[in-house]
């Protein structure tokens, strides 16, 4: 990868990510990790492991984001808030991809099994893609979607809605008279108002 080449897809994030300057950030260091990391010569390979060093250390210790140099990931990456994020080596994405916060692209089985995001896709707040799934051109992957088929292209793919259950009536609960005296606590009740962790006190 030629150094024009890199400053070209620095320039497509920075477009990209415009008022989220932690995205440049972790971006640009993943742009100049990844292109090093295939330069030959032994002065190159010292100089990689010192700046990709640096870029583990801002953007997984400092910032909770882990994007890998060796991922393959084109130009434009949309990186939206970025906590939590977790990404195999292994996973190709493509041009103008938009990844939100704790999101997992990631392997199933083997270290190598992982997805393939196309151009255009996006990836809400939590979702989750392992294996070697194909998510098409223009697919939409809804927050805490977990997928793990392929998803043609401009399809979606939405998690199941929260089940709500209501409170569950107590039963035998009688307004007390606090006049009287104090009410009784059955032994159930103690163990779990005086231990939080339920071991008899």
């Amino acid at each position: 990868m030629s150094q024009t080449s890199v400053l070209e897809l620095i320039r497509s994030d920075i477009a990209a990510n415009r008022g989220y300057p932690k995205s440049v950030v972790v971006l640009t260091g993943y742009r100049i990790a990844h292109a090093m990391r295939s330069r030959k010569g032994i002065h190159n390979r010292v100089a990689y492991l010192g700046v990709v060093t640096t870029y583990k250390f801002l953007s997984e210790w400092l910032l909770g984001i882990e994007i890998p140099a060796a991922t393959q990931i084109g130009p434009g990456l949309r990186l939206r808030h970025g906590i939590g994020v977790v990404i195999n080596p292994a996973v190709v994405i493509g041009a103008d991809v938009m990844i939100r916060q704790n999101v997992t692209l990631g392997n199933r089985r083997t270290n190598h099994d992982c997805p393939v995001i196309g151009d255009h896709v996006e990836l809400g707040a939590g979702a989750v893609v392992i294996g070697p799934c194909q998510i098409g051109e223009g697919a939409r992957i809804g927050a805490g979607a977990i997928v793990i088929h392929d998803v043609p292209p401009g399809g979606t793919a939405i998690a199941s809605a929260a089940t709500i259950r209501e409170k569950p009536v107590a039963e035998n609960l009688e307004p007390r008279d606090c006049t009287t005296g104090p009410a009784e606590i059955s032994p159930a009740a103690t163990i779990m108002i005086g231990s939080p962790y339920g071991i008899t006190p």
